[in-house]
């Protein structure tokens, strides 16, 4: 019989929201503290963990291999092994592909995957001066913009991606303002409803607890949406309140061999069942899950109807609309605790958070299959599939 690899401990910190709780709090950090929660959650010691991946996309200035510094900041011995991935918003998810792959081929018996950034860190860069500057202005260059939020192709930012989107599958703007404004209510009710507190490690800053995302927005509405200017493009469709906001935060999860696992009878949440990753024209990278999802639902002989609950990472809603709608994803089964136009996009976090919030949603509500699918960007789309036991 084929082993498989099971997910025995899902977490992630709040989302901070850029420049408040966690400006002063590294990405490093809250890896850790994900990582130290996910730990304690699975049942495991810190010994048995052999390999830790994470993804971070905005790496300048973090030191070599922050996954390697999550795993001994999370009390994981020396002899384990890193490895720090940069798939931009998708890498945390590739992360457990990867762990997914190790454990596959024999490498671990159990492996640490997550994600971690802290956009509200991001350095300005000064690309000049390494070896001197005689005469004039010295430029400096956002890594967060350069590395994080612009096409490397056409040189112009993810926003215009997304109005590429909406100009191609003819997505308009009311129909943007009417899912992100769905977004924040879900959100804000899962929110009032404490429905996020499982799958939330709190973070300590000072003498301040962060326990709740911090980019909900539970009094916005149709006409301050309608109200806001265009983000990128005269003309355009795309704002600031049907866009992703810039966001801090971690996500972890310790996967196990399954016989592993049931040998030493320990619990675990999930089994995963199948992946996904597709390419296509950068210019149009939001459109690309639509493509990794159909793949996988063939590949896996199902449908979306075989689909408890699904969660589609909201870069944009131009994108987050055209997927949805060319798949026909039932809406009381996608994102039903909102997305991250409202609970945030902290770009190497993101692909874990999704599972992370899919896991509990499941657990919750008592069903048992779900998929999450991130748009990347360069052109790329992934998606995940796991079941409950």
């Amino acid at each position: 019989m084929v082993d498989e690899v099971v997910i025995m401990s899902a977490v992630r910190t709040p989302i901070g929201k850029f420049g408040r709780s966690f400006q002063a709090v590294s990405a490093v950090t809250l890896g850790t503290i994900a990582a130290q929660a996910a730990i304690q959650r699975s049942g495991l010691t810190p010994e048995q963990i052999q390999q830790t991946i994470f993804g971070t996309v905005v790496q300048a200035g973090l030191g070599q291999n922050v996954a390697r510094q999550v795993e001994l900041h999370a009390g994981i011995p020396a002899t384990s092994t890193a490895m720090t991935v940069n798939q931009v918003c998708g890498s945390s998810l590739k992360a457990i592909r990867l762990g997914q792959a190790a454990i596959l081929m024999g490498d671990a018996d159990a492996v640490l995957v997550g994600g971690t950034e802290s956009m509200s860190q991001a350095p300005y860069l000064s690309a000049q001066t390494r070896w001197g500057h005689k005469l004039g202005d010295v430029s400096l260059t956002d890594s967060l913009s350069h590395d994080g939020l612009t096409d490397a192709f056409h040189h112009y930012p993810m926003g215009i991606t997304a109005e590429n989107v909406a100009a191609r599958y003819h997505v308009r703007r009311a129909d943007q303002d009417a899912f992100a404004l769905a977004s924040q209510h879900k959100a804000a009710q899962a929110q009032a409803a404490n429905r996020f507190a499982d799958e939330i490690v709190p973070v300590t800053v000072g003498d301040t607890v962060v326990a709740h995302d911090e980019s909900v927005r539970s009094t916005t509405s149709l006409a301050k949406l309608a109200a806001l200017p265009l983000a990128f493009q005269e003309n355009g469709t795309v704002t600031a309140g049907n866009a992703a906001p810039l966001n801090d935060g971690a996500a972890a999860m310790v996967l196990m061999r399954k016989s592993a696992a049931e040998a030493a009878h320990l619990p675990y949440l999930a089994t995963l069942t199948g992946f996904r990753e597709v390419g296509i024209d950068p210019a149009l990278m939001g459109y690309a899950p639509k493509l990794a999802i159909e793949q996988l639902l063939d590949q896996q002989h199902l449908t979306v109807a075989d689909l408890d609950r699904i969660e589609l990472n909201e870069a944009f809603a131009a994108q987050s609309v055209a997927v949805a709608r060319d798949l026909a994803l039932p809406a009381d089964r996608l994102n039903v605790n909102g997305g991250a136009i409202a609970l945030g996009h902290p770009l190497g976090a993101s692909g874990t958070r999704i599972v992370v919030t899919l896991l509990y949603e499941l657990l919750h509500a008592d069903k048992q299959r779900g998929l999450a699918a991130m748009c990347i960007g360069g052109g790329m789309g992934m998606a995940l599939t796991l079941e409950r036991p």
